[in-house]
């Protein structure tokens, strides 16, 4: 894995564990020598990451949309900022360049890059790790929520499963290096899905 995209709040949060967590995820992205990908921010988590990365001597790329480089702060001491035109072009940078996902917490942005990712691995458009890192237990009724999706046959038990989820960054990491997609059999999939609805 060479590079890894990290999605998170450009607040710190309400508690200091947030910024703890999120320090420990970028110290041990550098140490295992790969690039942080994220979105190109100074402030609140993102500031933290890419802060921490940087000072254990790892390699930061940023990708931040040109109407977001004043109200996100942009971090000018990256190994390389990428100025983009818009948030949608931002994703899909992000997703071309990087090897696996990790969401720490944040708000609406950092919920709706995740699930992209997810989507597309769900729809096999990409085989790669997504997860999160639950700091603080942060995703813990996220997580029951995904769980009722899957129950109420929203969301596949295949579909679940890849969703990796640790509360230790060097764990996390441990479960994307040796991650297995799941054989995503489209009509397969789409013959279990008809055979539910007709009975």
């Amino acid at each position: 894995m060479k590079r890894i995209s990290v999605f998170c709040g450009s607040s710190p949060g309400a508690c200091i564990e947030y910024a703890d967590g999120t320090r420990r995820l970028g110290q041990e992205i550098a140490r295992r020598k790969i690039c942080l990908v994220y979105g190109g921010g100074s402030v609140g988590l993102m500031g933290e990451l890419a802060l921490s990365t940087l000072a254990a001597g790892g390699d930061v790329i940023g990708v931040i949309p040109e109407p977001l480089l004043n109200l996100e702060i942009a971090l000018n001491n990256l190994t390389e900022l990428r100025v983009v035109a818009s948030m949608h072009e931002r994703k899909a940078v992000m997703e071309k360049i990087s090897d696996g996902f990790i969401a720490l917490p944040g708000g609406y942005g950092t919920y709706e890059e995740i699930f992209e990712a997810l989507t597309w691995a769900q729809l096999n458009i990409h085989t790669k790790p997504c997860g999160f890192l639950n700091i603080n237990g942060y995703f813990d009724l996220l997580f029951k929520f995904l769980d009722y999706t899957a129950q109420e046959r929203f969301i596949g038990s295949e579909h679940r499963r890849m969703v990796i989820i640790d509360e230790d960054p060097a764990s996390l990491l441990d479960q994307f290096m040796v991650y297995t997609p799941p054989n995503l059999d489209k009509a397969a999939w789409a013959k279990k899905e008809s055979r539910l609805r007709s009975g």
